[in-house]
């Protein structure tokens, strides 16, 4: 009997040991389910959300103004094309929108209806009407996390000086420019003059002038028709001091260095017979230069490019001749503003495009591609730049010339303030009314514009 007993408590005694190894058991495979499961999970999730960035990139929308000659619209395209194809988080939608007026006009009317640009290139000059606006972002922030002072103090001082205000950054430099002389080589040497020694001050442009008027070529030629306000300020510069204060709440038309510098534009034709008179088209002035119509041409940098690829002479170019006080001109051309109203993803992916766009080799390439200069001094001590360079010396003239460069003119109400003074130095010029006249009433409705901004 205690035998029996004996044997049936044995076999409890296993009976339980075996069931609570199997219940172990069943606990440790459950366990190594559920880690097993987490980990698909996370690991799905991941996979969708990469899926996702790779099938759904935010679409960054820039406009973008061509106001010189050459392939711009097709070179941003490219560059647009280059940005989306090494990275897939952000695509660029570049559109074309006219002139720097014609984009600002339709920026607007974007930012009124909701339907606004991402990134805008737009006249450097256009800072206070578009912060009284409320339609841009400080970049402080971004340039912060890209380098701060180092990433700002690449670009040339005189391009980023028409971007910042009350100690902060509102655009970059892209597509800037300043004025430099343009003169025909040959023609120099047929009237007996060094085609290496261009006029450098203002009486030597009418002695050149003289000897390069023929019955079929004019010696000079300043455009009148468009950029009337910039082309003016250059002679301004050269004979005086810039024409509105940093804070853009004041002009300085009326003063008798500018008078004097307007004489001196409006007798290039009507006392010194070395200009054409009374209008020279902006658009159509580098295709006088290149068909010999005239011998020497003030413009914009951003048309090198046209002039090194059409013309059929030898040419050369140089700073702006000095006027009584120095040489000058102001920079021009635009920049890149990124607007008010979007998400904070959709600033990111446009700030990663103007750091893309303004990049050593991407900036040097659409320096050589346009005759814009490059905005930045790396830009310049790339290997492609330096044979450039080596190569057509030229494209070094508006860089080396920014030791002269001021600020363009940029105020409150500044189209309506630049067409003021445009108007009236065409009315100056067309013999309707004195140098004198024209700048005091210039002066005048300027003031009354500007005076609620004055402190």
């Amino acid at each position: 009997m205690k035998k029996l007993v004996s044997i049936l408590v044995l076999m409890l005694l296993i009976s339980f040991a075996v069931g609570c190894s199997n219940e172990a058991e069943g606990n440790v495979s459950e366990k190594d389910n559920d880690t097993t499961n987490e980990s698909s999970e996370d690991q799905t999730k991941e996979e969708e959300k990469q899926e996702e960035i790779a099938q759904d990139p935010t679409e960054i929308t820039l406009y973008f103004p061509v106001a010189v000659g050459g392939p711009i619209t097709e070179l941003i395209n490219t560059m647009a094309d280059d940005f989306n194809a090494e990275q897939d988080a952000y695509i660029v939608n570049p559109i074309y929108t006219g002139s720097y007026g014609e984009t600002m006009t339709k920026a607007q009317t974007a930012m009124r209806s909701g339907d606004q640009p991402h990134l805008t290139v737009l006249s450097s000059t256009e800072l206070f009407a578009l912060l009284e606006s409320d339609m841009i972002i400080a970049l402080d922030d971004l340039i912060e996390e890209s380098g701060g002072d180092d990433y700002l103090n690449d670009f040339y001082y005189g391009f980023l000086e028409n971007g910042q205000t009350e100690g902060s950054t509102y655009s970059i430099p892209f597509q800037r420019s300043t004025q430099i002389l343009f003169y025909n080589k040959e023609a120099f040497e047929a009237a007996g003059l060094d085609p290496e020694t261009p006029p450098t001050t203002w009486d030597e442009i009418v002695e050149y002038g003289k000897l390069l008027t023929t019955d079929d070529q004019w010696g000079y030629e300043i455009p009148s028709t468009s950029f009337v306000a910039w082309l003016f300020q250059g002679l301004a510069l050269q004979n005086g001091k810039n024409l509105m204060s940093s804070d853009g709440t004041e002009v300085y038309f009326d003063t008798p260095e500018n008078v004097e510098a307007l004489e001196f534009w409006r007798d290039l034709a009507s006392v010194h017979g070395i200009m054409q008179d009374p209008v020279i088209d902006w658009a159509t002035s580098p295709t006088s230069f290149l068909e010999g119509q005239t011998a020497m041409m003030v413009h914009t940098t951003g048309n090198l490019a046209n002039i090194r690829d059409n013309a059929s002479f030898e040419f050369g170019t140089a700073y702006l001749p000095a006027g009584n006080r120095d040489h000058g001109t102001p920079v021009g051309g635009g920049s890149f503003y990124i607007f008010n109203g979007i998400s904070e993803e959709e600033e990111r992916g446009a700030w990663e495009f103007i750091k893309y766009a303004t990049s050593p080799d991407v900036m040097a390439q659409w320096s050589i591609d346009t005759g814009y200069v490059g905005a930045t001094e790396s830009s310049y001590e790339t290997e492609i730049m330096k044979a450039y360079l080596e190569e057509f010396p030229q494209a070094a003239t508006a860089r080396d010339q920014l030791e002269h460069a001021h600020a363009s003119i940029s105020t409150y109400h500044n189209a309506e303030i630049q067409q003021i003074l445009s108007d009236f130095v065409q009315a100056a010029l067309l013999g309707e009314m004195t140098a004198e006249e024209a700048l005091k009433a210039a002066q005048e409705q300027a003031d009354q514009l500007l005076a609620p901004y004055k402190q």
